[in-house]
């Protein structure tokens, strides 16, 4: 079923999610407690997407019915419909990222300056589905691959209508702002990946995160550079690819996470407790 052992659980988690989504559009009618579950579940969901881009590389399954069927998943969770990063960024952003002509994901704007996080986010986001269309039309090896986006994602919509049709105010907080959030929440962490890295070298233009719990929750997506060495290898496999290349990827170009700098306040904060307490016991 699998076509790798390591998609088993992320998969599970995702879809027990999606069924305690439904579960909570059938029985919660408070719009507090609705709007207090959308909010804790920002940031859970924000990484759904990570697993989506994982599986528009790399075909969970071995099944095609299976994959369509995850799709929706994700497309409810996100707002990233069947193909589109497989269009946007894998035909796309892969192939144009060390170009910011071309690059779907781009981070310079027009005159060449460097767009600011707010304004790539919102670029990106906003953009994104037109750019996979763009990319789908670009070339008739491409077709097959716009009809599914096309498809699918009207499927994805039509969904998304009888949910709303049904229960609005319930799929407003489960589906609707979940799905706008994700997708600017996806293009906001993206802008860390390459913007400012002006460059032709390939081993220049990512910056990389080895947090432990960062890489986790994403999939290994701060072993950022060998992903574009080699964004056909399975996620699992990229720690090992990154050992391999480490030595080519300037020492500048690794950066620390949001879990780094929490755990360097923390180290902090405990640093001074003890200070006080040493003090404390001295006098």
């Amino acid at each position: 079923m699998f076509k790798h052992k390591e998609d088993r659980i992320p998969t599970l988690l995702i879809v027990l999610l999606t069924a305690l989504d439904l579960f909570l559009y059938f029985t919660v009618e408070s719009v507090w407690a609705l709007a207090a579950y959308w909010v804790l579940m920002i940031i859970p969901k924000g990484t759904i997407a990570a697993w989506n881009h994982h599986h528009q590389h790399l075909a969970t399954f071995r099944s095609t019915v299976l994959n369509r069927l995850i799709e929706q998943v994700y497309g409810l969770h996100t707002g990233q419909t069947t193909n589109l990063w497989l269009l946007h960024h894998v035909l796309g952003h892969h192939f144009n990222f060390l170009d910011q002509n071309k690059d779907e994901s781009r981070w310079k704007r027009g005159d060449g300056n460097k767009m600011g996080v707010l304004e790539y986010t919102f670029s990106i986001a906003l953009t994104a589905h037109y750019r996979a269309f763009q990319v789908g039309r670009a070339k008739p090896m491409h077709a097959r691959h716009l009809r599914a986006f096309v498809v699918y994602g009207l499927i994805t919509a039509l969904i998304l209508l009888a949910l709303v049709i049904y229960q609005p105010i319930q799929a407003l907080f489960l589906f609707i702002l979940p799905m706008i959030v994700s997708l600017l929440f996806t293009a906001w962490v993206t802008y860390d990946h390459h913007a400012g890295l002006d460059t032709d070298n390939e081993f220049h233009a990512s910056y990389n995160t080895p947090n432990a719990l960062y890489n986790k929750l994403t999939g290994n997506l701060g072993y950022h550079t060998a992903h574009h060495h080699r964004q056909g290898l399975h996620w699992s496999k990229l720690p090992a690819l990154h050992e391999k290349i480490k030595d080519k990827i300037p020492s500048d170009l690794y950066v620390k996470s949001t879990f780094d700098l929490i755990s360097s306040a923390k180290t902090v904060a405990q640093l001074q407790a003890d200070g006080q307490t040493n003090q404390l016991a001295q006098e």
